[in-house]
């Protein structure tokens, strides 16, 4: 008999506005190949075929390699990235605040035990709160990325 093991996922929702039209937030996340540029730990990534990336980071002082499926829903400005290993799921969405401005919103859900096995680190109350200051941290990055590389 097999039996369903559940796992307690962790949610973390961040926003941002950068000072660029929507298309040009758009066209800034999907540049794979800069995002060692907004992303900390991201050391190389390389858009691959059929909507995966390869990323090469380091983590907790060590170098690793991450596959992620990418897919878009361009009609609402959605891109999602899944990883296997550790599982994180993460969408951006953007939303227009007016003719020149974008709030870029970040969802991750992410299993805090194997986020911890994979990339080490603290526990609990810490771990979230590292997350949550490297995805601020991103955040802050692609809009200095995103309204200087107009």
């Amino acid at each position: 008999m097999s039996r369903a093991v559940e796992v307690a996922m962790s949610t973390l929702e961040e926003h941002i506005d950068v000072g660029v039209p929507i298309d040009s937030a758009w066209d800034s996340l999907h540049r794979v190949e800069n995002y060692p540029r907004f992303m900390d730990g991201v050391r190389d990534a390389r858009a691959e075929a059929d909507g995966r990336a390869q990323l090469d980071i380091e983590a907790g002082g060590k170098p690793r390699q991450m596959e992620a499926e990418v897919s878009d829903r361009p009609g609402d400005r959605v891109m999602e990235w899944h990883t296997g290993a550790p599982e994180l799921k993460c969408s951006l969405t953007l939303h227009p605040i007016d003719q020149g401005n974008t709030r870029v919103q970040a969802r991750l859900e992410y299993d805090p035990d194997t986020v911890r096995e994979a990339f080490g680190g603290p526990r609990g109350f810490a771990q979230a709160n590292a997350i949550e200051r490297l995805v601020r941290g991103d955040l802050e990055h692609f809009r200095e990325y995103a309204e200087h590389s107009r």
